[in-house]
């Protein structure tokens, strides 16, 4: 019997997208692997030469089924918010890594879309989602760098109305 081929190392280079509404409502999507952790959607490169961008609309296509390039949703809607965290890898995950890997680069974007955007989970991944008020989405991440990209929304992502 063949052994099934192995999983190649994740790539320690990622991004985070901040998706939320012009009123700044914020999508948080609860992890299948973790029930009870709240994030926004991260993923990481699929090669080392894999454009930021690129890695956004594929992970943000493929976690919620928003389609970054749509005439909902153009190309414009996602920004680089041109902020960068670097932090050792949580233990629950670092199996996915090679050996010596301790450390993610996650590069931070923010992606505005309509108040009635449909969101349609990847089973596999996330279990349910939500949309929260700014502060609210913040305190509600289970991941540190996570809640302080939110609590920059209100001035690199935009500003409610009123």
């Amino acid at each position: 019997m063949a052994l099934a081929p192995a999983r190649p190392f994740k790539i320690p280079e990622s991004v985070l997208v901040v998706i939320h509404t012009p009123a700044l409502e914020v999508l948080l999507i609860e992890r299948a692997d973790q029930p009870g952790f709240w994030q926004s959607v991260t993923g990481a490169k699929d090669a080392v030469d894999e454009p930021l961008l690129r890695t956004c609309i594929r992970e943000v296509a493929e976690e919620t089924g928003i389609a970054i390039g749509s005439p909902a949703v153009p190309l414009a809607a996602l920004r680089d918010w041109a902020l960068a965290n670097v932090y050792a890898l949580y233990p629950v995950w670092r199996h996915r890594y090679a050996p010596a890997v301790t450390h993610n680069t996650e590069h931070v974007f923010g992606l505005t879309v309509p108040a009635d955007t449909a969101v349609r989970l990847a089973p596999r991944e996330h279990l349910r989602h939500q949309w929260l008020p700014w502060r609210e989405a913040a305190d509600r991440c289970f991941s540190p760098s996570n809640a302080e990209a939110i609590s920059h929304l209100p001035r690199l992502g935009g500003t409610a109305p009123g």
